[in-house]
């Protein structure tokens, strides 16, 4: 082997090594929550599909529904999803991995600077025991909270057919259009 025959071997054998290094490198910053967050946004989009689905099902409301009809409409689709989601249980949507990121992600709001202001705003809007549970619907009676933009900056975004709520230290994915827990967190403050 000549000598500039070794040079290229060793300048190709070199580019891999260097390529493959790079490779390895890109691999090691990939989000590691990417895929459990991409896992929330599908169950997410299952639900808001379904919804939908069986929104179309129902009487559309007039251009000027009056509160009344509309109460009707919300608790129509609030029964259809409780009898299609029957098997629903805490946790289906907000798993445990997912649950991990959130209380990642909510920690340093909490425990930074003007945490305490917010668990108080948030806690100042939770006015009597509510009883959570996974297609229940949330009562009239209770006022839905505030999110502050804080909390909502490091959440994955939602589409406009949920909400994320507090109730107490329970953070829950609410239903506005057919007024229902749809999955909660529990102990959602470090």
């Amino acid at each position: 082997m000549t000598a500039s025959r070794r040079t290229r071997a060793f300048a190709v054998t070199f580019a891999t090594l260097v390529f493959t290094a790079g490779a390895a490198a890109q691999k090691e910053r990939v989000n590691p929550d990417a895929a459990t967050i991409a896992d929330f946004k599908k169950r997410v989009a299952e639900y808001v599909a379904l919804s939908k689905k069986l929104e179309r099902t129902l009487p559309a409301l007039p251009d000027k529904a009056t509160p009344q009809q509309m109460d009707v409409h919300e608790r129509a689709l609030g029964e259809l999803l409780q009898k299609e989601r029957a098997d629903a249980k805490p946790h289906d949507i907000i798993t445990a991995p997912m649950q991990r990121i959130v209380r990642k992600v909510l920690r340093p709001v909490f425990k930074g600077p003007g945490g305490a202001q917010v668990k108080k705003e948030i806690l100042e809007e939770y006015t009597e025991p509510v009883t959570v549970k996974v297609n229940g619907r949330y009562p009239d009676t209770v006022p839905l909270s505030t999110v502050p933009p804080q909390i909502l900056k490091g959440l994955p975004d939602l589409p406009e057919e949920l909400q994320y709520r507090f109730v107490g230290d329970r953070m829950i994915l609410l239903d506005p259009r057919a007024h229902i827990i749809v999955d909660y967190m529990e102990h959602i403050f470090p």
